[in-house]
């Protein structure tokens, strides 16, 4: 198995072992997608992609209504093909403050580590680095209708500067990033043991024009729709 199925499988394991021992409420699911990517000014590419997630309760507080609850997760994206997406893994903690029995919000504090695919520049093969970042999204959530099952999520947050670890030794400096965002927007619907979601999100990421972004190849924006279902425990 390679190193970075492991990891991820690993990531699985621990989040489903959080729930019994520190949680009393979580969420497992898995969503599929359309993914759409485009590299400086290469053609866009788009393709399917699966994506994993979970989130647990580490904390709650006694209050339903109103209170702070300490909570922990993780995602997985698989786009199916790594030549012209990219591999993606997060995980994070953080507070969500329900501030009404309808409305919460709150950030988290997040490890993400994306896997950028490969590109050629002038006729020979181009390793992009792998990206490595701390981010801080924040999120509001409404919940609405009957027995307030339905529900719509908004987050997202600006990206910081990564770290990067190259894939192959060159002699080029690194890039150095000029500023970049994520925003990804949820509407779902929960029956009770289980949920059904769709969402969609832009993301964009803009280096400065220097040696360490060759062609503007490390410019990346991204749109990704996607559906899923879930069970809630």
């Amino acid at each position: 198995m390679m190193r970075w199925q492991t990891r991820s499988l690993q990531v699985c394991l621990i989040l489903l072992a959080a729930v019994p021992a520190y949680c009393q409420r979580g969420t497992f699911g898995v969503e599929f997608g359309q993914t759409s990517d485009r590299f400086g000014g290469q053609s866009r590419a788009s393709g399917p992609e699966l994506g994993v997630d979970g989130e647990v309760i580490v904390l709650q507080s006694k209050d339903k209504d109103h209170g702070a609850d300490v909570i922990a997760g993780g995602e997985l994206r698989f786009p199916i093909d790594t030549q012209q997406h990219a591999k993606e893994i997060a995980v994070y903690g953080g507070v969500s403050f329900r501030f009404t029995p309808n409305f919460s919000a709150g950030f988290h504090v997040q490890v993400h580590r994306i896997d950028l695919p490969p590109t050629e520049i002038n006729n020979a093969a181009f390793l992009r680095s792998r990206l490595s970042m701390v981010e801080l999204p924040g999120f509001l959530q409404y919940k609405f209708g009957p027995s307030k099952k339905a529900f719509v999520r908004g987050e997202g947050g600006p990206e910081f500067s990564p770290h990067y670890r190259d894939e192959m030794p060159l002699n080029i400096p690194d890039p150095t990033l000029d500023h970049g965002y994520t925003v990804r927007g949820t509407v779902g619907y929960n029956f009770g043991k289980w949920y059904v979601k769709g969402s969609y999100e832009t993301r964009y990421f803009k280096f400065l024009n220097n040696i360490g972004n060759p062609n503007d190849l490390y410019n990346w924006r991204s749109d990704l729709a996607s559906g899923g279902v879930g069970i809630v425990f």
